[in-house]
């Protein structure tokens, strides 16, 4: 069940992530909710220590389906050998 949560963000920095959330064509809320839950299973998640950078990378890409590597694997073999 979602629930609302208001926050207080300096204007500035909500339109630099509006701006990379579009980039990545996914929503600023699916985005901030991957990242708290980030956080908040880091302390059930000791055994792996990541560097700063990588960490805050987790969770911002989303995995393409089968069906999506498949499409992307015929067409490389179309341009590959039909040229």
């Amino acid at each position: 069940m979602n629930k609302k949560l208001t926050l207080s963000i300096e204007e500035s920095v909500i339109e630099k992530a509006k701006a990379y959330a579009k980039s990545k064509g996914r929503s600023l809320s699916d985005i901030i909710e991957n990242y708290l839950n980030l956080i908040a299973s880091e302390n059930s998640k000791k055994s792996t220590s990541y560097n700063a950078d990588v960490t805050a990378l987790i969770g911002t890409l989303k995995e393409p389906s089968i069906e999506d590597y498949k499409d992307d694997k015929t067409q490389r073999l179309i341009k590959k050998h039909l040229k």
